[in-house]
């Protein structure tokens, strides 16, 4: 098989060999897929060796099957992106979770123009607690996890005024005090069902809830969780 000039963008790199990469490649329609950058590491590469570095829109050929293809051209696919410092670990979050959640060859078009937009908004002014929050409800919907965020799992309504503990295979359940689940309020819920900012407290409560959700997805904890990803302080409570 041979690809030409497929939107992309590179989640991880790693040394191959020599002089050669290791890339895993988000795709518009090819979804995530394995490729050898061969020769890329050489002093006199083809290639800039910062072309192939992850979060920078590009346009990749291919050719070959299998788990890993070969990469026979990439070239810019727009304007280099330059995130400040600050929300480095929040895209390098989005990088882990793209490449632990997508399948190999599973094409999803609207996911991976959702990723575009999330590097867009944390290049922008935007809150990168809020744009994360918003790109794990996108992305997981995409994949066929999608969040009920309008209705609780006994059929009712949720309620703005009602605290509940989110169950992982049921959603938003009654809460009460000893329920190991992720507690969150019937207001953060329909705000990110909603798409509207949520005050400091409600950020914190979905960032809880988000990753209970990736966790059990996952069954277990992602790497970059680690790292000093941006919140909002949590409520105490």
């Amino acid at each position: 098989m041979r690809v030409h000039q497929q939107p992309a963008y590179v989640l991880h790199a790693r040394a191959w060999r020599e002089t050669s990469l290791l890339l895993e490649v988000f795709t518009r329609d090819h979804g995530r897929v394995g490729l050898i950058a061969r020769g890329v590491r050489r002093e006199r590469s083809r290639w800039p060796r910062g072309m192939l570095q992850p979060l920078q829109p590009l346009l990749l050929d291919w050719a070959g099957g299998g788990e890993l293809a070969n990469l026979s051209g990439a070239e810019p696919a727009g304007a280099p992106l330059s995130l400040p410092r600050e929300v480095l670990p929040a895209a390098m979050y989005v990088n882990e979770l793209v490449l632990r959640l997508s399948g190999r060859g599973d094409a999803q078009p609207r996911a991976f123009v959702h990723y575009g937009t999330c590097l867009a908004r944390l290049h922008g002014a935007e809150g990168a607690a809020w744009t994360l929050r918003r790109f794990e409800r996108d992305f997981l919907a995409e994949l066929g996890y999608g969040l009920a965020l309008e209705q609780a799992a006994d059929g009712g309504a949720l309620l703005a005024e009602t605290d509940y503990g989110w169950d992982a295979e049921a959603g938003a359940v009654a809460w009460h005090e000893g329920r190991r689940l992720a507690r969150v309020s019937g207001a953060a819920l329909l705000a990110l069902g909603r798409d509207e900012v949520p005050n400091a407290a409600e950020l914190a409560q979905l960032r809880r809830l988000m990753r209970s959700v990736i966790r059990h997805l996952l069954g277990g904890d992602l790497q970059s969780w680690a790292l000093a990803l941006p919140l909002a302080p949590p409520r105490a409570d």
